[in-house]
């Protein structure tokens, strides 16, 4: 049924799977392009129509260099499919060392992109409202693009603002008037922004929720908080932060003030520390927490197993032919597919053929050189079997628990250090002698998968082949690099 949408192409692989449909990564047979496909079945859920017509209303409504291109639609019976941009650069968490961030030139660069793409989305009336690294993609320039519409919605039309009332985010990351109240579009996004711009340059996040009963929030509230992440934070960076996290949403800066801050206007160069060395001394006190906003108001979500957070459908109050949602929005289980897993789940699948992939050119090669980036993997000395006897016993030692769904393929799942879960694939594969673990995420907070995925990686001791990871393309090239 799919076979006369993708004549000239490879549908390559399921990317990712839910209860009302599914993603499949499409390649060009001549080019190497490649295409996300979302197939969602409208009979499975009576939310289906309307979720898909409001994504796709939003997807055609914008167009900008930091948002993820909607290349289009086409429909078979009560069949869906939408096409859209793979990012190929991977997910802005990924980039985010726990603990530590990543250079403040690099912040800048990606808060400025960020910035620039949520003014675009308010300038066409549309809020995002589930604003976080694991909804911030970047292409294969490294540009970030901002996914995962599922929870976006239109608060203004014809002029005419609304405001919004579904409760819907994920908690470190929304906006404390999201929580209690009506609240307006713009300043709950920019709230987002600034919590993001904290976790690039602290990597970690200030708190779990912006409520009273969470001290660190009502520190930070109160004026009397000293503590990491903000000692991370040098004070023009600290300046513009306390302008954007300001509790009440009438004081909050706005993007053209955001703009106008100096931080913002000065072009860092990479050889600027992103931090003083002094700043990143002790241990820190908080740290990663991102979880979805199911507690303490709704039930827990499931997601799809996939490489990257998956984006999610939200039943949200984005249309005025959608009805009202009073309660917490949560992702809904089989909606999560605005953007498919990394193309690693492509090349290091054995259900590729490689004789269909492997080209002549120097030019076709580096279409999947560029299409390869994700820094959670690693070369082990162990064959697969004994590494995957090996990588169990770390995981008992954590207090992971996991399941062998096929030989190679795991997927473990543990809890953070709020007590949330978090479940990610691990897939041990076979490179020409070689043997690598590669991680990928299925839900949770980003940058806690990190620091899961360090400890593993601290525990296999020598196991772990040193130097460099190079990004492998051996099922396209049929080569280890």
């Amino acid at each position: 049924m799919v076979s006369e949408f993708v004549d000239g192409w490879t549908i390559a692989q399921t990317l990712g799977e839910g209860a009302y449909g599914e993603v499949k990564l499409l390649l060009n047979n001549s080019t190497g392009e490649a295409v996300a496909m979302k197939i969602i079945d409208l009979k499975k859920h009576p939310d289906a129509r309307s979720n898909v017509k409001k994504e796709v209303a939003i997807h055609r409504l914008v167009s900008n260099p930091n948002i993820i291109q909607f290349f289009g639609q086409r429909r078979e019976g009560d069949i869906e499919y939408l096409f859209l941009e793979y990012a190929a650069g991977g997910e802005l968490f990924d980039r985010i060392e726990p603990d530590v961030g990543m250079s403040q030139w690099e912040a800048q660069k990606y808060f400025i992109e960020l910035i620039s793409g949520v003014e675009y989305l308010h300038s066409h009336g549309v809020a995002h409202r589930d604003l976080k690294p694991e909804n911030l993609l970047l292409d294969e320039h490294l540009t970030l693009k901002i996914s995962d519409f599922g929870m976006a919605t239109i608060f203004r039309m014809g002029g005419k603002e609304r405001c919004l009332e579904k409760r819907c985010g994920t908690l470190p990351y929304v906006a404390p008037e999201v929580l209690v109240r009506a609240y307006h579009a713009e300043p709950a996004d920019i709230w987002s922004c600034g919590v993001i711009l904290v976790a690039m340059l602290a990597g970690e996040l200030p708190w779990d929720q912006p409520t009273v009963d969470c001290p660190e929030y009502l520190a930070w509230k109160d004026g009397k908080s000293m503590v990491t992440p903000w000692s991370k934070l040098d004070n023009m960076i600290l300046s513009l932060v306390r302008k954007i996290l300001v509790p009440l949403p009438s004081g909050r800066y706005t993007i053209q003030r955001i703009k106008n801050h100096r931080w913002f206007q000065k072009r860092l160069q990479k050889s600027l520390v992103s931090t003083n060395d002094s700043c990143r001394s002790g241990t820190p006190k908080r740290l990663c927490s991102g979880s979805d906003l199911s507690p303490p108001f709704g039930t827990e979500d499931t997601r799809l197993c996939q490489s990257q957070p998956d984006p999610h459908f939200g039943n949200g109050n984005a249309l005025p032919s959608e009805h009202p949602v009073t309660d917490l929005d949560v992702e809904r289980p089989g909606f999560s597919f605005s953007q498919p897993a990394q193309i690693d789940d492509l090349l290091l699948s054995s259900q590729l053929n490689p004789t269909q992939h492997t080209q002549s050119s120097s030019g076709s090669q580096n279409v999947f050189q560029r299409l390869v980036r994700r820094m959670t993997r690693f070369f082990v000395l162990p064959n697969l079997e004994e590494s995957e006897k090996l990588l169990c016993c770390v995981l008992e030692k954590l207090g992971a628990s996991w399941k062998v769904h096929t030989p190679g393929i795991l997927t473990i799942t543990t809890v953070d250090r709020r007590k949330m879960q978090l479940i990610f694939k691990s897939s041990i594969i076979d490179m020409d002698g070689k043997t690598l673990l590669d991680f990928r995420l299925s839900k949770g907070c980003g940058l806690e998968f990190k620091k899961i995925f360090l400890k593993i990686r601290s525990a296999l001791g020598d196991s772990v082949l040193k130097g460099p990871v190079l990004w492998p393309i051996a099922i396209a090239t049929n080569s280890v690099p």
